[in-house]
């Protein structure tokens, strides 16, 4: 177990930053110490998708640092956390974070998250893929990391995009052996997975 608990929190340019927001949200609920770092992309998105301000954002992580601070404590492999959940993760990021040649704290981060053999997970948003898309998932897989694009479970019975993006970030965040309570499971808390 890691002492203190802690995941790295990375929210990248594409559509969906509601998936960080959440995440970081959940963390907080689940006492996990957050770090954040968002790219400047990000920080743009933030104001196209949601009504919250930049401090707003980053209020919901329990440390925050600058994408060129490559010195960062996230820079480290010495710095032990759970690993690392890019959400939302664009094409580019991805794309960085597989030559393993990283230009920010962000893919740095990520890069050392797969050298240590920890968990990266890549909440990717892009769609159609082509297959240099689908290459580099291949390439970042047999790496170590996680593809999990945020797909609707429709099994869950959403009724709000609420519900939709608390599914999809909860079993993001299984893939780190944390339990939230906005996971919605067959089997469970769904009356037609009971057997």
């Amino acid at each position: 177990m890691v002492k203190p608990d802690r995941l790295i929190v990375g929210v990248s340019g594409a559509s969906g930053i509601v998936y960080g927001i959440r995440a970081l949200e959940a963390l907080k609920a689940l006492n996990v110490e957050s770090h954040l770092v968002a790219s400047k992309a990000a920080e743009m998105t933030l104001g196209y998708e949601t009504g919250l301000s930049i401090r707003d954002f980053r209020s919901r992580a329990d440390q925050v640092y600058k994408m060129p601070d490559v010195g960062a404590a996230i820079a480290s492999g010495s710095f032990v956390t759970r690993g690392m959940l890019i959400a939302p993760c664009s094409v580019r990021t991805m794309s960085e974070i597989a030559t393993g040649v990283t230009s920010s704290l962000l893919t740095r981060a990520a890069d050392v998250v797969l050298k240590e053999r920890r968990r990266l997970v890549l909440m990717v948003r892009e769609t159609p893929f082509h297959l240099g898309h689908i290459r580099t998932m291949e390439a970042l897989t047999e790496m170590g990391a996680v593809i999990c694009p945020p797909l609707p479970a429709f099994y869950a019975r959403p009724e709000t995009i609420d519900d939709l993006v608390d599914q999809s970030v909860g079993r993001a965040l299984d893939l780190f052996g944390l339990d939230w309570d906005g996971t919605r499971r067959w089997g469970e808390d769904l009356e037609g997975g009971r057997r």
